[in-house]
């Protein structure tokens, strides 16, 4: 029984670090995954204390695992743990059974799994914390009370600063599909032999007032009325990595092509909310665009998915000399976590994202990627060639 709660701890302590990490290292991600969750329960709110929430989330989760692993502080452990366990398995049944949001999120993007995934990995690690719980005060603790809080303060310490930095930059790891190296056309590609999208069509007919669903199979006689068709997904089938990017000019004509396949390199602004888009660095921007339009080395152009008004309004404040196209706004916060963030692109690969605290100059730029010869010459190999470059 002791080994069994010694490995308990271990595993317990090992995804409760891996967890927390993950969240600590895209707190925006976090913070847009509480939004889901607001939203979902009516709880809009809410979403001012959304960040704070994701912070201190992973910081929760990342101190917990230390204190499984190194078996500090057991009592107020073990308490912690079986609360904040009960409390998801909870959450989780219900994310399964009513399916509010799609994702949990309590991987980030790391792991992505269903909702019943997700609940029934909470059903086994519940499982080891009711022995951690059951025996809390059977396992030997060697370190003392200070040394035992000085182990907290350290992970504590780490996982906060962790957050801030990647809040303030961008995140330190990359686990979406929008990785610099990406070629994005090859993860938009659907394999012929993919399993395809399974749909079963049920047919609602209506008879002396009650209303009965028929198969296709087993349609009613002429005496029932016909009231609706549903289309029920059985299997999703395949979805690639990609496959939300489009973009649209305000009348409406898909450009994406065009942009994915133009041998230039190409600046996109990236701001998916232009009434919440940062401005203290708007003047580097714009130097950059008018760089890109004088120069005819490069293309600039921001993609958003406010309404026209309120670009009209961004435009006239920032005094923006560029040009505005449509695209899906969980997809812009998907490519880069910053409003606005700069994404370079050359034949629909992604050479260099930046947050736009962290935009190189225009002489840094050109070295690094306009005048290099590497890039100036038409991409065979357009992924492998830039990772190997990185």
């Amino acid at each position: 029984m002791k080994k069994l709660n010694h490995y308990s701890r271990i595993i317990l302590g090992v995804v409760f670090i891996f967890s927390g990490f993950v969240k600590a290292v895209d707190p925006l991600g976090s913070m847009y995954k509480f939004n889901d969750y607001f939203t979902a329960f009516g709880l809009e709110f809410l979403s001012l204390i959304a960040l704070p929430l994701a912070i201190l989330l992973s910081t929760l989760e990342f101190v917990l695992g230390f204190s499984l692993l190194f078996a500090t502080k057991r009592k107020i452990t073990a308490w912690v743990t079986l609360l904040f366990m009960s409390f998801f398995t909870i959450l989780t049944l219900f994310l399964a059974i009513f399916n509010p949001v799609s994702d949990c999120g309590c991987f980030g993007d790391a792991i992505i799994m269903t909702n019943w995934e997700t609940f029934w990995k909470n059903v086994v690690l519940m499982i080891f914390t009711l022995i951690v719980f059951v025996h809390r005060h059977k396992y030997e603790v060697h370190w003392k009370n200070l040394n035992q809080w000085l182990v907290l303060l350290i992970p504590f310490i780490f996982s906060v600063s962790l957050s801030l930095y990647c809040y303030f930059n961008l995140p330190i790891l990359d686990f979406r599909p929008y990785t610099i190296g990406t070629h994005i056309p090859e993860k938009i590609i659907i394999p012929e032999d993919a399993p395809k999208a399974e749909y079963e069509t049920i047919l609602l007919y209506q008879k002396n007032g009650k209303v009965k669903e028929f198969t296709l199979d087993n349609l009613p006689d002429s005496t029932w009325q016909w009231v609706e068709t549903q289309n029920v997904l059985i299997n999703e089938g395949y979805v690639p990595p990609i496959h939300d990017f489009t973009i649209q000019t305000s009348s409406g004509n898909d450009i994406t092509d065009i942009v994915l396949n133009d041998p230039k390199f190409n600046f996109l602004m990236i701001a998916y909310n232009l009434n919440e888009t940062s401005v203290k660095n708007i003047d580097q921007i714009n130097e950059l665009a008018a760089y890109c339009k004088e120069s005819g080395k490069c293309n600039f152009i921001c993609l958003t998915a406010s309404v026209e008004s309120v670009i009209q309004d961004f435009s006239e404040k920032t005094n923006a000399q560029y040009m505005f196209y449509a695209t899906d706004e969980i997809t812009l916060k998907t490519i880069v976590r910053a409003n606005p963030g700069i994404v370079l692109l050359k034949q629909g690969t992604i050479l260099d994202k930046w947050h736009h605290r962290n935009i190189p100059t225009i002489e840094e730029i050109e070295h690094l990627y306009l005048n290099n010869d590497k890039y100036k010459k038409e991409l065979k190999n357009p992924e492998k060639e830039v990772l190997a470059e990185n």
